[in-house]
């Protein structure tokens, strides 16, 4: 069935995740939608996810997972070695979060923004959501 990314669209970092993540799911599991977007408007509503939640989600088997927990899920499903970055989850969630919502927080000082969502190219456009759910 796969799984659904949100991203902040405007993000810098996050635009690059989302190819970084493009480029290693072959099986194309993963699909995407801004936060922005009327379909990621309706994903919040439908999980109960807060305006405040601002960074990557992940969508999967009808849960969402957030802060440091969508990101870790993301890479042990990608080609390659980033299945490795599941060790991660021994670590103690509330530290995990701790770091990622502080990396979050300055992400836009750290990579910058832009005025606007990115356009997905034609290759990828069938990837992301633009319909309502």
């Amino acid at each position: 069935m796969g799984a659904i990314v949100l991203f902040d669209g405007i993000c810098n970092f996050c635009n690059g995740s989302v190819n970084f993540i493009i480029a290693r799911d072959p099986g194309e599991y993963f699909k995407f939608a801004t936060l922005q977007s009327d379909a990621g408007r309706e994903l919040r509503e439908k999980f109960a996810i807060g305006e405040n939640i601002d960074s990557i989600i992940l969508i999967e088997d009808e849960a969402a997972y957030m802060y440091s927990s969508a990101p870790l899920r993301v890479a042990s499903r990608l080609s390659g070695a980033w299945w490795l970055f599941g060790i991660f989850r021994i670590v103690p969630k509330a530290i995990r979060d701790y770091f990622y919502r502080m990396f979050a927080r300055n992400r836009y000082k750290l990579f910058g923004r832009k005025e606007v969502c990115m356009v997905p190219t034609p290759e990828i456009r069938a990837r992301f959501l633009s319909i309502n759910l």
